[in-house]
Protein backbone atom coordinates (compact mmCIF):
# COMPACT_ATOMS: atom_id res chain seq x y z
CA UNK A 1 0.00 0.00 0.00
CA UNK A 2 1.16 3.68 -1.06
CA UNK A 3 2.61 5.90 1.70
CA UNK A 4 0.58 8.85 2.68
CA UNK A 5 3.72 11.20 1.52
CA UNK A 6 2.36 10.28 -1.99
CA UNK A 7 -1.16 10.99 -1.28
CA UNK A 8 -1.29 14.75 -2.48
CA UNK A 9 0.74 14.33 -5.63
CA UNK A 10 -1.67 11.17 -6.69
CA UNK A 11 -4.30 13.61 -6.19
CA UNK A 12 -3.18 16.18 -8.35
CA UNK A 13 -2.14 13.87 -11.03
CA UNK A 14 -5.94 12.40 -10.55
CA UNK A 15 -7.09 15.79 -11.33
CA UNK A 16 -4.54 17.00 -13.83
CA UNK A 17 -7.49 15.63 -16.94
CA UNK A 18 -10.21 17.10 -15.45
CA UNK A 19 -9.04 19.94 -12.93
CA UNK A 20 -5.58 21.26 -14.26
CA UNK A 21 -3.81 24.35 -12.36
CA UNK A 22 -4.56 26.61 -15.72
CA UNK A 23 -8.54 25.68 -15.18
CA UNK A 24 -7.94 26.96 -11.89
CA UNK A 25 -6.32 30.31 -12.73
CA UNK A 26 -8.39 30.99 -15.06
CA UNK A 27 -11.41 30.43 -12.99
CA UNK A 28 -9.82 32.98 -10.50
CA UNK A 29 -9.27 35.44 -13.45
CA UNK A 30 -12.81 35.23 -14.49
CA UNK A 31 -14.02 35.92 -11.04
CA UNK A 32 -11.80 39.10 -10.26
CA UNK A 33 -9.77 37.50 -7.87
CA UNK A 34 -6.23 38.57 -7.32
CA UNK A 35 -4.13 37.01 -5.34
CA UNK A 36 0.14 37.75 -5.11
CA UNK A 37 2.54 34.74 -5.32
CA UNK A 38 2.83 32.71 -1.56
CA UNK A 39 3.34 29.22 -0.91
CA UNK A 40 -0.22 29.18 -0.57
CA UNK A 41 -2.22 29.70 -3.78
CA UNK A 42 -5.06 29.11 -5.24
CA UNK A 43 -3.79 26.05 -7.01
CA UNK A 44 -1.91 24.90 -3.91
CA UNK A 45 -4.97 25.92 -1.61
CA UNK A 46 -7.43 23.71 -3.34
CA UNK A 47 -5.10 21.06 -3.68
CA UNK A 48 -5.27 20.55 -0.14
CA UNK A 49 -8.85 21.36 -0.02
CA UNK A 50 -9.55 18.61 -2.33
CA UNK A 51 -7.07 16.57 -0.21
CA UNK A 52 -8.88 17.48 3.34
CA UNK A 53 -12.17 16.69 2.15
CA UNK A 54 -11.19 13.31 0.44
CA UNK A 55 -9.85 12.16 3.92
CA UNK A 56 -13.21 12.55 4.98
CA UNK A 57 -12.93 16.31 5.78
CA UNK A 58 -10.29 15.51 8.14
CA UNK A 59 -8.27 18.06 10.77
CA UNK A 60 -6.25 20.51 9.55
CA UNK A 61 -3.67 19.60 11.54
CA UNK A 62 -3.99 15.71 10.40
CA UNK A 63 -3.36 17.89 6.55
CA UNK A 64 0.23 18.21 7.07
CA UNK A 65 0.70 14.88 8.11
CA UNK A 66 -0.99 13.86 4.52
CA UNK A 67 0.52 16.48 2.46
CA UNK A 68 4.35 15.62 3.95
CA UNK A 69 4.25 19.81 3.98
CA UNK A 70 4.69 22.10 7.26
CA UNK A 71 1.46 23.93 6.99
CA UNK A 72 0.26 26.00 9.00
CA UNK A 73 -2.87 25.48 10.22
CA UNK A 74 -3.70 29.31 10.69
CA UNK A 75 -2.42 30.32 7.66
CA UNK A 76 -4.46 27.56 5.63
CA UNK A 77 -7.85 28.55 7.01
CA UNK A 78 -6.49 32.21 5.82
CA UNK A 79 -5.53 30.49 2.32
CA UNK A 80 -9.20 28.88 2.15
CA UNK A 81 -11.08 32.36 3.15
CA UNK A 82 -9.41 34.33 0.30
CA UNK A 83 -10.70 31.73 -2.08
CA UNK A 84 -14.09 33.37 -3.93
CA UNK A 85 -16.86 30.83 -3.78
CA UNK A 86 -17.47 31.71 -7.80
CA UNK A 87 -14.42 29.97 -8.40
CA UNK A 88 -14.96 26.78 -6.58
CA UNK A 89 -18.49 26.64 -8.39
CA UNK A 90 -16.97 27.24 -11.96
CA UNK A 91 -14.61 24.80 -11.74
CA UNK A 92 -17.42 22.57 -10.54
CA UNK A 93 -19.01 22.91 -13.70
CA UNK A 94 -16.19 22.62 -15.83
CA UNK A 95 -14.67 19.74 -14.32
CA UNK A 96 -18.13 17.77 -14.77
CA UNK A 97 -18.30 18.95 -18.03
CA UNK A 98 -14.99 17.52 -18.58
CA UNK A 99 -15.35 14.06 -17.30
CA UNK A 100 -18.70 13.35 -19.33
CA UNK A 101 -16.85 14.82 -22.45
CA UNK A 102 -13.97 11.99 -21.38
CA UNK A 103 -16.59 9.36 -21.02
CA UNK A 104 -18.39 10.69 -24.10
CA UNK A 105 -14.97 10.20 -26.17
CA UNK A 106 -13.88 7.02 -24.27
CA UNK A 107 -17.48 5.18 -25.63
CA UNK A 108 -18.38 4.45 -29.14
CA UNK A 109 -21.04 6.74 -31.32
CA UNK A 110 -23.71 3.53 -30.78
CA UNK A 111 -22.58 3.40 -26.93
CA UNK A 112 -23.06 7.13 -26.38
CA UNK A 113 -26.94 7.69 -26.17
CA UNK A 114 -26.67 4.39 -23.72
CA UNK A 115 -24.23 5.52 -21.06
CA UNK A 116 -24.83 9.10 -21.05
CA UNK A 117 -28.33 9.62 -22.19
CA UNK A 118 -32.05 8.83 -21.76
CA UNK A 119 -33.52 7.93 -25.37
CA UNK A 120 -31.05 10.88 -26.64
CA UNK A 121 -31.77 13.42 -23.44
CA UNK A 122 -29.31 14.71 -21.53
CA UNK A 123 -30.97 13.80 -18.12
CA UNK A 124 -30.49 15.59 -14.79
CA UNK A 125 -31.79 14.97 -11.41
CA UNK A 126 -32.70 17.88 -9.13
CA UNK A 127 -33.31 16.78 -5.41
CA UNK A 128 -32.12 18.50 -1.86
CA UNK A 129 -30.66 17.65 1.24
CA UNK A 130 -29.58 18.83 4.54
CA UNK A 131 -26.53 19.42 6.59
CA UNK A 132 -25.52 20.27 10.31
CA UNK A 133 -23.62 23.09 10.68
CA UNK A 134 -21.38 24.05 14.16
CA UNK A 135 -23.33 25.69 16.13
CA UNK A 136 -22.97 29.88 16.04
CA UNK A 137 -24.85 32.68 16.02
CA UNK A 138 -24.33 33.89 12.73
CA UNK A 139 -25.44 30.13 11.17
CA UNK A 140 -28.38 29.99 13.21
CA UNK A 141 -29.32 33.45 11.71
CA UNK A 142 -28.70 32.61 8.39
CA UNK A 143 -29.98 28.55 8.07
CA UNK A 144 -32.37 28.19 10.62
CA UNK A 145 -32.73 25.23 13.21
CA UNK A 146 -35.06 22.78 13.34
CA UNK A 147 -38.64 23.66 15.41
CA UNK A 148 -39.13 22.56 18.59
CA UNK A 149 -35.50 22.26 20.14
CA UNK A 150 -34.57 24.60 22.57
CA UNK A 151 -31.79 27.44 22.67
CA UNK A 152 -28.33 25.63 22.49
CA UNK A 153 -29.48 22.07 22.30
CA UNK A 154 -29.59 21.98 18.23
CA UNK A 155 -27.45 22.76 15.37
CA UNK A 156 -28.08 24.81 12.34
CA UNK A 157 -29.56 22.92 9.30
CA UNK A 158 -28.24 24.59 5.88
CA UNK A 159 -30.06 23.04 2.75
CA UNK A 160 -28.17 22.05 -0.17
CA UNK A 161 -29.92 21.47 -3.50
CA UNK A 162 -27.97 19.58 -5.85
CA UNK A 163 -27.96 18.97 -9.90
CA UNK A 164 -27.06 15.47 -10.45
CA UNK A 165 -26.28 13.80 -14.10
CA UNK A 166 -28.93 11.01 -14.23
CA UNK A 167 -26.57 8.75 -16.33
CA UNK A 168 -22.72 9.35 -14.81
CA UNK A 169 -23.98 10.66 -11.68
CA UNK A 170 -21.86 13.49 -11.63
CA UNK A 171 -22.78 16.79 -9.71
CA UNK A 172 -23.16 19.44 -12.03
CA UNK A 173 -24.12 22.30 -9.71
CA UNK A 174 -25.17 22.92 -5.93
CA UNK A 175 -26.75 25.50 -4.08
CA UNK A 176 -27.22 26.75 -0.72
CA UNK A 177 -29.88 28.11 1.37
CA UNK A 178 -31.60 28.14 4.87
CA UNK A 179 -33.44 25.27 6.23
CA UNK A 180 -36.98 26.99 5.51
CA UNK A 181 -36.55 28.30 2.17
CA UNK A 182 -38.54 25.69 -0.48
CA UNK A 183 -36.16 24.20 -2.86
CA UNK A 184 -38.82 25.47 -5.77
CA UNK A 185 -37.92 28.78 -5.04
CA UNK A 186 -34.31 27.91 -5.83
CA UNK A 187 -34.38 25.70 -8.69
CA UNK A 188 -34.83 28.06 -11.39
CA UNK A 189 -31.59 29.59 -10.68
CA UNK A 190 -30.42 26.29 -12.26
CA UNK A 191 -32.13 26.49 -15.07
CA UNK A 192 -29.33 28.37 -17.01
CA UNK A 193 -27.72 25.15 -16.94
CA UNK A 194 -29.92 23.43 -18.95
CA UNK A 195 -30.14 23.50 -22.92
CA UNK A 196 -33.09 23.21 -25.61
CA UNK A 197 -33.82 19.52 -25.59
CA UNK A 198 -32.70 18.11 -21.85
CA UNK A 199 -34.44 16.31 -19.41
CA UNK A 200 -35.13 17.53 -15.75
CA UNK A 201 -36.62 14.70 -13.19
CA UNK A 202 -37.67 15.44 -9.75
CA UNK A 203 -39.83 14.61 -6.64
CA UNK A 204 -43.33 16.17 -6.02
CA UNK A 205 -41.55 18.62 -4.48
CA UNK A 206 -40.66 20.17 -7.77
CA UNK A 207 -44.15 19.71 -9.54
CA UNK A 208 -46.00 22.88 -9.75
CA UNK A 209 -47.27 24.58 -13.11
CA UNK A 210 -45.09 27.72 -12.91
CA UNK A 211 -41.97 25.17 -12.65
CA UNK A 212 -43.60 23.39 -15.40
CA UNK A 213 -43.58 26.77 -17.29
CA UNK A 214 -40.02 27.91 -16.72
CA UNK A 215 -39.21 24.86 -17.95
CA UNK A 216 -40.84 24.66 -21.36
CA UNK A 217 -40.32 28.36 -22.04
CA UNK A 218 -36.17 26.97 -22.30
CA UNK A 219 -37.71 23.97 -24.36
CA UNK A 220 -36.57 21.95 -21.74
CA UNK A 221 -38.47 18.70 -20.77
CA UNK A 222 -39.62 17.57 -17.18
CA UNK A 223 -40.65 14.77 -15.28
CA UNK A 224 -42.30 14.71 -11.82
CA UNK A 225 -44.20 13.07 -9.42
CA UNK A 226 -47.68 14.80 -8.86
CA UNK A 227 -47.63 16.83 -6.50
CA UNK A 228 -49.92 15.44 -3.60
CA UNK A 229 -52.78 18.15 -3.81
CA UNK A 230 -53.68 18.27 -7.55
CA UNK A 231 -56.48 15.81 -8.51
CA UNK A 232 -56.25 13.72 -11.72
CA UNK A 233 -59.03 11.36 -12.65
CA UNK A 234 -58.31 9.18 -16.02
CA UNK A 235 -61.88 8.26 -16.94
CA UNK A 236 -62.41 10.36 -20.07
CA UNK A 237 -64.39 13.40 -20.95
CA UNK A 238 -65.04 13.64 -17.58
CA UNK A 239 -65.59 16.98 -16.05
CA UNK A 240 -63.31 19.53 -14.94
CA UNK A 241 -63.33 22.34 -12.16
CA UNK A 242 -64.75 25.35 -13.58
CA UNK A 243 -63.52 28.31 -11.93
CA UNK A 244 -66.49 30.90 -13.58
CA UNK A 245 -69.31 29.53 -11.43
CA UNK A 246 -70.76 31.07 -8.39
CA UNK A 247 -69.97 30.37 -4.99
CA UNK A 248 -72.61 27.49 -4.54
CA UNK A 249 -71.93 25.63 -7.63
CA UNK A 250 -68.01 25.62 -6.56
CA UNK A 251 -69.19 23.33 -3.45
CA UNK A 252 -70.95 21.39 -6.27
CA UNK A 253 -67.73 20.73 -8.19
CA UNK A 254 -65.74 19.73 -5.29
CA UNK A 255 -63.39 16.94 -5.83
CA UNK A 256 -63.39 17.71 -10.00
CA UNK A 257 -59.73 17.70 -11.47
CA UNK A 258 -58.37 21.35 -12.44
CA UNK A 259 -57.14 20.23 -15.92
CA UNK A 260 -59.14 19.75 -19.07
CA UNK A 261 -58.72 16.39 -20.67
CA UNK A 262 -57.36 15.85 -24.48
CA UNK A 263 -56.47 12.34 -25.26
CA UNK A 264 -56.48 9.07 -23.63
CA UNK A 265 -53.01 7.41 -24.18
CA UNK A 266 -53.61 4.08 -22.49
CA UNK A 267 -54.82 2.84 -19.11
CA UNK A 268 -53.74 5.52 -16.62
CA UNK A 269 -51.96 7.73 -19.53
CA UNK A 270 -53.53 10.40 -20.85
CA UNK A 271 -52.65 14.00 -21.98
CA UNK A 272 -54.42 17.16 -20.10
CA UNK A 273 -54.45 20.81 -20.23
CA UNK A 274 -53.07 22.08 -17.11
CA UNK A 275 -54.87 26.13 -16.47
CA UNK A 276 -52.55 28.11 -15.37
CA UNK A 277 -53.32 30.24 -11.91
CA UNK A 278 -55.97 33.33 -12.90
CA UNK A 279 -56.59 34.66 -8.60
CA UNK A 280 -52.72 35.01 -8.05
CA UNK A 281 -50.01 37.16 -8.18
CA UNK A 282 -47.88 34.27 -8.49
CA UNK A 283 -45.34 32.74 -5.97
CA UNK A 284 -43.43 35.26 -3.78
CA UNK A 285 -40.12 34.58 -5.51
CA UNK A 286 -41.47 35.76 -8.84
CA UNK A 287 -42.44 39.26 -10.03
CA UNK A 288 -46.22 40.18 -10.84
CA UNK A 289 -44.57 40.64 -14.41
CA UNK A 290 -42.76 37.39 -14.57
CA UNK A 291 -45.67 35.56 -13.45
CA UNK A 292 -47.98 36.92 -15.84
CA UNK A 293 -45.45 36.54 -18.87
CA UNK A 294 -45.95 32.42 -18.53
CA UNK A 295 -48.43 30.96 -20.58
CA UNK A 296 -52.26 30.66 -19.30
CA UNK A 297 -52.21 26.60 -20.05
CA UNK A 298 -49.84 24.14 -20.68
CA UNK A 299 -50.14 20.45 -22.59
CA UNK A 300 -49.11 17.60 -20.20
CA UNK A 301 -49.17 14.21 -19.69
CA UNK A 302 -50.06 12.16 -16.37
CA UNK A 303 -49.25 8.79 -16.35
CA UNK A 304 -49.97 6.52 -12.76
CA UNK A 305 -48.52 3.03 -11.93
CA UNK A 306 -48.34 0.58 -9.52
CA UNK A 307 -45.54 -0.77 -7.74
CA UNK A 308 -45.98 -4.38 -6.27
CA UNK A 309 -41.68 -5.13 -5.24
CA UNK A 310 -41.86 -5.87 -1.35
CA UNK A 311 -40.39 -3.31 0.99
CA UNK A 312 -41.34 -0.11 -1.29
CA UNK A 313 -43.83 2.44 1.22
CA UNK A 314 -45.28 3.82 -1.87
CA UNK A 315 -47.56 1.70 -3.83
CA UNK A 316 -48.98 3.67 -6.48
CA UNK A 317 -47.07 6.83 -8.56
CA UNK A 318 -48.85 9.59 -10.36
CA UNK A 319 -46.05 11.39 -12.47
CA UNK A 320 -46.94 13.92 -14.62
CA UNK A 321 -44.67 15.21 -17.66
CA UNK A 322 -43.94 17.31 -20.89
CA UNK A 323 -42.89 14.01 -22.74
CA UNK A 324 -46.02 13.57 -24.73
CA UNK A 325 -45.32 11.37 -27.62
CA UNK A 326 -46.67 7.99 -26.73
CA UNK A 327 -44.46 5.76 -29.25
CA UNK A 328 -41.27 7.72 -28.59
CA UNK A 329 -41.73 7.41 -24.83
CA UNK A 330 -43.64 4.51 -23.57
CA UNK A 331 -45.71 4.42 -20.09
CA UNK A 332 -43.20 1.45 -18.81
CA UNK A 333 -39.95 3.54 -20.23
CA UNK A 334 -40.91 6.76 -18.23
CA UNK A 335 -41.47 4.18 -14.98
CA UNK A 336 -38.25 3.40 -15.32
CA UNK A 337 -36.79 6.51 -15.83
CA UNK A 338 -38.70 7.77 -12.79
CA UNK A 339 -37.05 4.93 -10.90
CA UNK A 340 -33.65 5.91 -11.53
CA UNK A 341 -34.25 9.27 -9.26
CA UNK A 342 -33.54 7.30 -6.64
CA UNK A 343 -30.21 6.66 -7.59
CA UNK A 344 -29.67 10.87 -6.00
CA UNK A 345 -30.49 9.27 -2.70
CA UNK A 346 -27.70 6.82 -2.99
CA UNK A 347 -25.47 9.69 -4.10
CA UNK A 348 -26.63 11.95 -1.01
CA UNK A 349 -25.98 8.93 1.51
CA UNK A 350 -22.03 8.30 0.04
CA UNK A 351 -22.02 12.11 0.23
CA UNK A 352 -23.23 12.51 3.63
CA UNK A 353 -21.91 8.83 5.26
CA UNK A 354 -19.16 7.90 3.35
CA UNK A 355 -17.78 11.46 2.71
CA UNK A 356 -18.81 12.35 6.09
CA UNK A 357 -20.48 15.51 4.96
CA UNK A 358 -23.57 15.65 7.08
CA UNK A 359 -21.29 17.45 10.04
CA UNK A 360 -19.73 20.49 8.67
CA UNK A 361 -16.84 22.27 10.19
CA UNK A 362 -16.70 25.82 8.71
CA UNK A 363 -18.22 28.38 11.25
CA UNK A 364 -19.35 31.19 8.30
CA UNK A 365 -21.95 31.39 5.92
CA UNK A 366 -19.17 31.57 2.93
CA UNK A 367 -16.92 28.54 4.28
CA UNK A 368 -19.99 25.79 4.85
CA UNK A 369 -20.81 27.17 0.87
CA UNK A 370 -17.06 26.28 -0.25
CA UNK A 371 -16.39 23.03 1.93
CA UNK A 372 -20.07 21.98 -0.13
CA UNK A 373 -18.49 22.73 -3.46
CA UNK A 374 -15.59 21.09 -2.65
CA UNK A 375 -17.78 18.21 -1.43
CA UNK A 376 -18.67 18.37 -4.42
CA UNK A 377 -15.49 18.38 -6.65
CA UNK A 378 -14.47 15.15 -4.13
CA UNK A 379 -17.23 13.48 -5.19
CA UNK A 380 -17.08 13.98 -9.22
CA UNK A 381 -13.53 12.81 -8.63
CA UNK A 382 -14.36 9.43 -7.07
CA UNK A 383 -17.25 9.02 -9.48
CA UNK A 384 -14.72 9.73 -12.38
CA UNK A 385 -12.52 6.83 -11.07
CA UNK A 386 -15.53 4.62 -10.49
CA UNK A 387 -16.84 5.40 -14.37
CA UNK A 388 -12.88 4.07 -15.77
CA UNK A 389 -13.31 1.04 -13.74
CA UNK A 390 -16.87 0.26 -15.15
CA UNK A 391 -15.54 0.69 -19.07
CA UNK A 392 -13.06 -1.40 -18.21
CA UNK A 393 -14.71 -4.24 -16.13
CA UNK A 394 -17.94 -4.66 -18.32
CA UNK A 395 -20.54 -2.74 -15.67
CA UNK A 396 -22.08 0.26 -14.96
CA UNK A 397 -21.20 3.06 -12.71
CA UNK A 398 -23.88 2.38 -10.43
CA UNK A 399 -22.46 -1.05 -9.52
CA UNK A 400 -18.75 -0.11 -8.60
CA UNK A 401 -18.44 0.14 -4.81
CA UNK A 402 -18.15 4.21 -4.30
CA UNK A 403 -16.06 3.50 -0.58
CA UNK A 404 -13.44 1.10 -2.64
CA UNK A 405 -13.01 4.01 -5.24
CA UNK A 406 -12.11 6.21 -2.34
CA UNK A 407 -9.90 3.91 -1.03
CA UNK A 408 -7.85 3.17 -3.77
CA UNK A 409 -7.72 6.71 -4.34
CA UNK A 410 -5.91 6.98 -0.88
CA UNK A 411 -4.18 4.14 -1.18
CA UNK A 412 -2.41 4.31 -4.90
CA UNK A 413 0.82 5.86 -5.52
CA UNK A 414 1.97 7.86 -8.37
CA UNK A 415 0.93 6.29 -12.32
CA UNK A 416 -0.43 3.30 -10.55
CA UNK A 417 -2.37 1.34 -12.95
CA UNK A 418 -6.43 1.17 -11.98
CA UNK A 419 -6.66 -1.77 -9.93
CA UNK A 420 -10.33 -3.88 -10.25
CA UNK A 421 -12.46 -2.11 -8.06
CA UNK A 422 -15.20 -4.18 -6.14
CA UNK A 423 -18.52 -4.85 -8.26
CA UNK A 424 -22.17 -4.58 -5.89
CA UNK A 425 -24.28 -7.43 -6.83
CA UNK A 426 -27.60 -6.57 -8.48
CA UNK A 427 -30.04 -7.83 -5.33
CA UNK A 428 -33.76 -6.85 -6.54
CA UNK A 429 -36.15 -7.14 -3.98
CA UNK A 430 -33.60 -6.63 -1.07
CA UNK A 431 -35.08 -4.15 1.77
CA UNK A 432 -34.12 -3.67 5.33
CA UNK A 433 -35.61 -1.98 8.50
CA UNK A 434 -34.24 1.75 8.78
CA UNK A 435 -33.27 0.96 12.33
CA UNK A 436 -29.96 0.68 14.29
CA UNK A 437 -28.63 -1.93 16.07
CA UNK A 438 -25.90 -0.81 17.70
CA UNK A 439 -27.17 -0.72 21.98
CA UNK A 440 -24.81 1.95 23.03
CA UNK A 441 -26.19 5.45 23.06
CA UNK A 442 -26.24 8.95 25.09
CA UNK A 443 -29.55 10.74 25.93
CA UNK A 444 -30.29 13.94 23.68
CA UNK A 445 -29.68 17.39 24.95
CA UNK A 446 -32.52 18.87 25.95
CA UNK A 447 -31.02 21.82 27.96
CA UNK A 448 -28.24 23.96 27.40
CA UNK A 449 -25.01 22.81 28.22
CA UNK A 450 -24.05 25.30 30.69
CA UNK A 451 -27.09 23.75 32.57
CA UNK A 452 -26.07 20.12 32.44
CA UNK A 453 -22.76 21.59 33.71
CA UNK A 454 -24.17 23.02 36.15
CA UNK A 455 -26.34 20.34 37.18
CA UNK A 456 -23.28 18.25 37.11
CA UNK A 457 -21.18 20.57 39.32
CA UNK A 458 -24.35 20.36 42.44
CA UNK A 459 -24.03 16.24 42.15
CA UNK A 460 -20.15 16.42 42.71
CA UNK A 461 -20.94 18.40 45.77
Amino acid sequence: MASVSSALSRIKQDLRPHLAPEMILAACHAAGHNWRERKLGPVATIHLFILQVLNCNTAIRHLRHLSKTPLNAAAYCRARMRLPLPVLQTLLRNSSAAMRQELDGSSGESEESELTRWRGHRTFLADGSGAIAPDQPRLREVFGQPPGQRAGCGFPVPKVLGLFDAMTGLIVQTMVFGLFVHEQSKVWLLHPLLSAGDLLVGDRGFCSYTHLALLAGRRVMALFRLHQSQIVNFRPHRKSYDRTRGVKSRYAQKGRPRSKFVRRLGRHDQLVRWIGPQYSDGPQWMTRQQFERLPKELLVREIRYRITVKGHRTREVTIVTTLLNEKLYPKQAIADLYGLRWRVETHWRELKITLKMRRLKCTSESGIMKELAVYALVFNLVHAVMMRAAARQGTTFDRISFIDALRWLLCAQPDEALADLVVNPHRPGRYEPRCIKDYVSFPRMKKPRRQLRAMLGRKRR
